[in-house]
């Protein structure tokens, strides 16, 4: 079964790994109007091509229209709904939280326990919790160390790969690029 079940579109697209892709992506999001709720982008096995995880309200975007336009782009190779398939995702945060007496070392504990996640560092006043879980198990996880007392806290966003068969095309090869004086690299 699906994992993202909410009223938002996982879109994944390899690009090639260059300068300014970024900002094509977002400035295309940005002319239609799309708020992105989560943007991971990151390195693939391969050198030249990474791989960004778009999370979009699905009230107001249109994912096959979202598709069609990122393959406009000449940096976009390949480009998958992931959220109307079956898929994995995962989202990661660091949440620095109060740990100055018993009480609120005791709650953080229980609540850890209950998630996909553990204290990496513990000092005298303020303990990390790092959770790895889908992003709605990571906003329960916050809410709940909420009253502990959140100091401080980071999320990589969505990361997200279908299941099955499906692949995005990983086989591309970037063509050569002319050189300022004329011979191809």
């Amino acid at each position: 079964m699906p994992e993202n079940t909410s009223s938002k579109h996982t879109v994944v697209a390899l690009v090639e790994n260059q300068p300014g892709v970024l900002m094509r992506v977002t400035n295309l999001f940005r002319r239609r109007n799309f708020n992105i709720d989560s943007l991971s982008v990151g390195r693939t096995h391969r050198e030249n091509v990474s791989r960004m995880t778009i999370v979009v309200d699905s009230a107001r975007a249109n994912p096959q229209k979202i598709m069609a336009n990122l393959l406009k782009l000449v940096p976009v190779i390949d480009v998958a709904n992931v959220g109307s398939d079956l898929h994995v995702s995962r989202d990661l945060a660091l949440v620095k939280v109060r740990s100055d007496d018993a009480e609120s070392r005791n709650a953080l504990t229980t609540i850890v326990e209950r998630y996909p996640a553990r204290i990496v560092d513990i000092g005298p006043k303020y303990a990390i919790v790092e959770i790895t879980a889908q992003e709605d198990r990571v906003a329960q996880c916050i809410e709940e160390l909420e009253p502990i007392g959140i100091v401080e806290m980071v999320r990589t966003g969505v990361v997200a790969m279908g299941r099955g068969t499906r692949i995005l095309d990983s086989s591309y090869e970037r063509a050569a690029q002319p050189a300022t004086n004329g011979y191809h690299v």
